[in-house]
């Protein structure tokens, strides 16, 4: 009798905590992206690959004479966590993307974004976190061996992805595999990836397969994750691929190495201040090097790929320059050298100044030469990215991966423009071997972080 008021005990207590189990379930609010049939809610873009939905699987097949290729939600998402099941060939790749986006001025529409890795090869980095189209590996999983013997080979696998403000978590089958801290991109689609094969014609009408997709688009604090890994920060660090190809950090985010004033041999003691990674220049009015006054790199620079995070607030004026010389112009303003525009154009009057035509809006060739005007800035108070390239004279202006104006120094193009400008009383402008990178002091708050520079390696003579 005992024994069996027992059983019956253990019997309800089982009962109650399988029902407990599907009630807490059944609470979390997810959202399912696939239904039984059909494939509403997404459409493809990128290449020609095939996809179906049998019964609630999604399938991807493998074309020839294809690029990558998406079946992408048309809903935008910010902040989510998403879990869903796959199966991969292993000939094949493939990848979740996520905060991912289509722009028409971004590469003529090219899928772009974060991509969580599906990866069956050898290097087994499935759960890693790939940015396509953009800076590649960010998150990979080469010294977490745990993350790689998890997957499954030619069997279902499950991930769990987290992205919660500036910060990406993931887990695969339960094992926690990437965690990034990066704020490049804020929202965008979901999407299912059939890799391109190539001219592998051996992978031709390989398959990929996804069910269980949901997402959870609230009470996300609730239903977080704690991650045991150490996270990758991006802000003022080499991601994994920029220190494979060569970049430097130019500014390490906390101290005041490498840079000096413009016209002092120290760095400004006030005027500039450093905070939570990002160098400002402090609001003083508005004059031109009238405060702390700019700040240039201790090392000058020839051929060189610069990136700059700038934020700007409203109305406010600043730039960065390139093959300054500070001995040039020891009186009152700013040193001479080339100049990537940075301004509010909507509020500040130098957008509507100029020796030619648009050459002070943000972006250009300050005073010689207007920035694309279907440029991809982001609004006020958010961070952009200026990228310059200057390669034996080749000189590019880029913004947010897209390029906005090229030219050659030293071009008759060029010196007509000089001549034509402000510039023009100073001899031999914009033409020197090399220079000191600055960051200008225009009395307005703008903020830097994110330096780096690549120097092409010299060639060695035989």
């Amino acid at each position: 009798m005992k024994s069996t008021r027992f059983i019956l005990f253990k019997t309800l207590l089982i009962v109650l905590v399988l029902s407990s189990c599907k009630k807490t379930e059944e609470q979390i609010p997810w959202i399912n992206l696939i239904e039984s049939e059909g494939l509403e809610g997404w459409n493809i873009k990128g290449g020609t690959a095939i996809y179906k939905n049998d019964n609630g699987t999604i399938v991807g097949t493998t074309v020839a004479d294809s690029p990558n290729t998406f079946l992408t939600t048309n809903k935008i998402y910010k902040d989510f966590i998403l879990e869903i099941d796959f199966k991969v060939d292993p000939e094949t790749n493939s990848g979740i993307q996520i905060r991912s986006n289509s722009l028409p001025y971004y590469r003529d529409g090219i899928v772009h974004g974060y991509q969580v890795e599906i990866d069956p090869s050898k290097r087994a980095w499935s759960g890693g976190i790939y940015d396509e189209k953009r800076r590649l590996w960010l998150n990979p999983l080469k010294e977490n061996l745990e993350a790689q013997n998890a997957f499954k080979q030619n069997e279902w696998n499950h991930y769990r992805v987290e992205a919660i403000a500036d910060t990406i978590k993931t887990w695969i089958n339960g094992v926690p595999a990437a965690y990034l801290i990066d704020d490049k991109t804020a929202s965008g689609f979901i999407g299912l990836q059939v890799h391109g094969i190539g001219k592998h014609k051996e992978k031709l009408g390989k398959q990929i397969f996804w069910k269980n997709v949901k997402i959870l688009t609230s009470e996300l604090a609730k239903h977080s994750t704690k991650s045991p890994l150490k996270p990758i920060v991006t802000k003022n660090n080499l991601t994994f691929q920029e220190r494979r190809t060569g970049w430097k950090i130019l500014w390490d985010g906390k101290t005041t190495k490498g840079w000096r004033g413009a016209k002092l041999d120290k760095f400004p003691e006030q005027g500039w201040s450093i905070e939570n990674g990002e160098l400002i220049v402090a609001e003083t009015g508005g004059a031109e090097s009238a405060a702390g006054g700019d700040i240039v790199t201790t090392k000058d620079y020839s051929n060189f790929e610069l990136q700059v995070d700038f934020k700007l607030t409203a109305g406010a004026n600043s730039g960065i320059k390139y093959y300054v010389d500070t001995e040039i112009n020891k009186g009152p303003g700013s040193s001479i050298g080339l100049e990537y525009q940075i301004l509010d154009d909507a509020l500040h009057e130098d957008a509507k100044r100029g020796s030619h035509e648009g050459s002070r809006t943000v972006c250009s060739l300050y005073d010689l030469i207007k920035a694309d005007p279907i440029k991809p800035l982001k609004p006020i108070g958010e961070w952009n990215t200026a990228y310059i390239k200057s390669i034996n004279n080749h000189v590019e202006h880029w913004v947010n991966d897209v390029k906005v104006l090229e030219y050659e120094r030293g071009s008759k193009a060029f010196l007509k423009l000089v001549s034509e400008s402000k510039y023009a009383k100073w001899p031999n402008f914009g033409l020197l071997e090399k220079g000191q990178i600055l960051l200008q002091d225009h009395g307005d708050k703008v903020s830097f972080r994110n330096i780096k520079i690549r120097v092409p390696k010299s060639k060695k003579k035989k």
